[in-house]
């Protein structure tokens, strides 16, 4: 089968993508990829790294105010519809999936108007502008949240999850804390901003490291390259105690997750995904610079789940933090019931219910 792919600007539109063509070339080795991006978003550097074919389109977003930018990008996205009409006939695919983005938008456009079986995938619990137009044209839609359906046509709209909790679930136990020098058989909390970084976690966290410093578990702070520095010359880590770690960036981080009892950080879909696949219970930090609010939205269903414990982040502080850590980290049946539910929440089989998805609309 010849597949297309395509999505991008950040990593929760690319990660689910590539993570689906992994799980189909496992199974379908012999089926044939390519990945359609732009030179601008992230997908541009991951993507190549992988060895997946990539071409890119020029396209950019609509401003949300009137802007003279607008009349460029309606410029763009007809430019954009040739380009992708362009690839798709030269490539040929049997199906088009897109994962979000702008650049979405102009690809599967193009291919429901030359009649290629086509599939949109959402990963959050409120969707983006360019999934809901694309809704109209597609053949599927395919989401992760049950509260995304409202958004959708019910004839169409099937639930399949994010296809990185399918990567995520085969990660097993092992010695991994040891490489951030911790102890493999001691209660670990990881606090991870996001691969960037996020201000107010780190001002939360640089608050709390005299207080985690003495407690029981250990904590391993993923920071990010913006805010490492600022905290290892505040702090020496070694000397505080041993049972802290902090990282800028964290390469195994499904490996990490698989071996940690309490995950902190923000509510993406992606890293919703992949803790309720594992049955990690959590405590999520929307952030509040996203559009629709849409990480308030994820973290919600699962505290109504009893899976997390929501934090604001105009509410966080130090204090808040290492409170709540200790709540759940001092109740063994707490995390136990909220392990439970995370579990419970979470779609493990997501890349296999989008291939059977693309098996039913390919003749």
């Amino acid at each position: 089968m010849r597949i297309l792919v395509t999505g991008g600007g950040t990593g929760g539109h690319i990660y689910p993508a590539l993570a689906f063509i992994r799980y189909v070339q496992k199974i379908q080795p012999d089926s044939e990829f390519l990945y359609v991006g732009t030179h601008r978003g992230l997908e541009n550097k991951i993507v190549p790294e992988t060895g997946i074919s990539f071409k890119t389109i020029k396209i950019q977003g609509f401003k949300r105010k009137l802007s003279l930018d607008n009349i460029k990008t309606v410029q763009l996205f007809v430019e954009s519809i040739k380009r992708s009409k362009e690839i798709l006939r030269e490539f040929k695919p049997d199906v088009v999936i897109g994962t979000g983005g702008y650049v979405s938008g102009s690809v599967v456009y193009a291919a429901a108007r030359m009649k290629i079986p086509t599939i949109v995938h959402e990963q959050n619990s409120v969707p983006g502008i360019t999934n809901k137009f694309l809704s109209r044209f597609a053949d599927r839609v395919g989401i992760s949240f049950p509260d995304a359906a409202q958004y959708f046509p019910e004839n169409k709209t099937v639930l399949v999850g994010n296809p990185r909790a399918q990567e995520v679930v085969t990660s097993g136990k092992s010695e991994v804390l040891e490489q951030y020098g911790l102890l493999p058989d001691i209660p670990t909390v990881l606090i991870f901003g996001g691969s960037q970084g996020a201000l107010k976690i780190n001002q939360a966290v640089i608050q709390a490291l005299p207080k985690f410093s003495q407690k029981e578990y250990q904590v391993l702070y993923a920071s990010g390259d913006r805010y490492y520095n600022e905290i290892a010359e505040k702090f020496d880590i070694e000397k505080i105690n041993h049972n802290l770690s902090l990282q800028p960036y964290i390469k195994n981080m499904t490996d990490v997750m698989a071996n940690v009892d309490l995950l902190i950080g923000r509510a993406g879909a992606t890293s919703i995904a992949e803790l309720t696949a594992l049955g990690l219970p959590a405590i999520l930090i929307p952030s509040p610079y996203v559009t629709n609010d849409h990480q308030t939205k994820n973290a919600q269903s699962l505290v109504n789940a009893g899976a997390v414990k929501m934090i604001t982040d105009a509410d966080l502080t130090g204090e808040k933090l290492v409170e709540a850590v200790d709540e759940i980290m001092g109740d063994p049946e707490k995390k136990a019931m909220m392990a439970k539910a995370s579990r419970q929440e979470g779609i493990p089989d997501a890349a296999e219910r989008l291939w059977s998805l693309v098996n039913e609309i390919v003749k």
